[in-house]
């Protein structure tokens, strides 16, 4: 039986302690990433002239799952939504610094953000399936892009297979993806992200809106896609951060010097084991042990 270590944290709504259970890890996790998918190097993102985050620092190695943890406000959805360029939507947003992927400048000229946008999926906090039926949910992305697979019926099985969602709806692929449980959704926009041959499949709190059941399906189903797809995750729940993350980062919002507005930054990126046991931060100890704030 796996052993496990507990430390006392804090319900960040319910102001309640609890235990994060922490499982001793099989395969020790070098300290840093083997392979590096992402490197970001002094990252400050801005709102026109708020700046939401500051020198961020950090690898996200391939085929692990990285959390971001932190109270609300920190930068933590700004942060994951500038590794697909997401903020390019929203008007005024800019990311000062270097967010490399694969070697590359994310943001470097000639840059294609919608290919980034393949490359680098994004699964939302809330299920947001299309208003079609789960099988065009799955094909829209590919037939958008211009894939031509050789089957694409085959495409969409192995998606859905692939989100563990497979046997609940090949009898009803022409159904309504709005008639699907809140769970079920959630898993088939994991398909639908996968569908169109990502690299990387980020995760925006994918359970904040699901009961238990379905959340413990989905942290089963991040397990089995690591093996394939590096994972970003960002999650207020510091018991899921520790049981599927392989690192953890902790992220806190301070008044930026000279000023009233409080700014996101980074205070801790370690093996997750590590930031829940031993962090080398007291305000990354005073958050998970529940003293923060």
């Amino acid at each position: 039986m796996t052993q496990e270590r507990t430390q006392v944290s804090q319900d960040e709504d319910q102001h309640e302690s609890r235990i994060v259970n922490i499982p001793e890890r099989r395969d020790e996790i070098p300290p840093a990433p083997a392979e590096a998918v992402f490197r970001l190097d002094d990252v400050h993102v801005y709102y026109g002239k708020f700046l939401a985050l500051r020198g961020v620092n950090l690898e996200i190695g391939r085929n692990e799952i990285t959390a971001f943890i932190g109270p609300s406000g920190c930068g933590k959805s700004t942060l994951i939504r500038c590794l697909n360029r997401m903020n390019d939507l929203i008007p005024g947003a800019r990311v000062e610094g270097k967010i490399d992927y694969h070697g590359q400048d994310l943001y470097g000229a000639g840059v294609d953000p919608v290919e980034v946008r393949r490359r680098i999926g994004m699964v939302f906090q809330k299920p947001n399936p299309f208003p079609k039926s789960i099988y065009d949910n799955i094909a829209f992305g590919p037939k958008v892009i211009g894939m031509q697979p050789q089957s694409m019926d085959e495409l969409v099985e192995r998606s859905l297979r692939s989100a563990a969602l497979w046997d609940e709806v090949k009898d009803k692929l022409k159904q309504n993806a709005l008639s699907l449980s809140g769970g079920q959704q959630q898993r088939l926009c994991i398909a639908r992200a996968i569908a169109v041959s990502p690299d990387v499949i980020l995760m925006d709190e994918p359970c904040s809106a699901l009961d238990p059941v379905s959340t413990g399906r989905i942290e089963d189903l991040m397990e089995e896609l690591k093996r394939d797809y590096t994972i970003v995750i960002v999650t207020h729940n510091m018991q899921q951060a520790a049981r599927i993350s392989d690192r953890t980062a902790f992220f806190t919002a301070e008044a930026a010097e000279g000023s009233g507005d409080r700014t996101g930054l980074l205070v801790e990126y370690d093996r997750t084991d590590s930031i829940f046991t031993s962090p080398a931060d007291k305000r990354t100890e005073d958050y998970v042990t529940g003293r923060f704030g």
